[in-house]
């Protein structure tokens, strides 16, 4: 599936708005272009892990998803560092390294832009 393809089945407009600008925000502090990972993810950059038990992979350094409920925005470092940033972001919960948001309009969108450069470059750094 192309990213163009997914944007549009979106069927909410705000929600497909609030993804086109995910996309320009993304590819504006990742000077990469999205893909599509797994079917259902819009993904910019990417990283090789192997774990100890020998399971290894590819995944991205940041990216999102629209999900039914909201869209999970993926924070790849997680969020220990970065407490005082979420305190200022706005409405929104978090899981280990995704933030799930219902709309862009919630948020403080400065604070997730910085969210966003921050884990994205302490990822590129630990990882590439």
């Amino acid at each position: 599936m192309e990213v163009t393809d997914y944007i549009n089945n979106i069927k909410d407009t705000q929600r497909r708005k609030d993804c086109q600008l995910l996309i320009g925000m993304m590819k504006k502090i990742s000077n990469e272009k999205p893909k599509i990972w797994r079917n259902s993810i819009v993904g910019f950059g990417s990283y090789h892990y192997k774990y100890e038990s020998g399971l290894e992979g590819d995944w991205l350094l940041t990216g999102f998803s629209s999900r039914t409920q909201n869209i999970s925005i993926y924070i790849v470092a997680g969020f220990d560092k970065y407490e005082e940033l979420l305190s200022k972001l706005g409405k929104h919960k978090t899981g280990k390294s995704c933030l799930y948001v219902k709309q862009l309009s919630d948020l403080n969108l400065e604070v997730l832009e910085n969210l966003i450069v921050q884990s994205y470059q302490y990822c590129y750094r630990k990882y590439k």
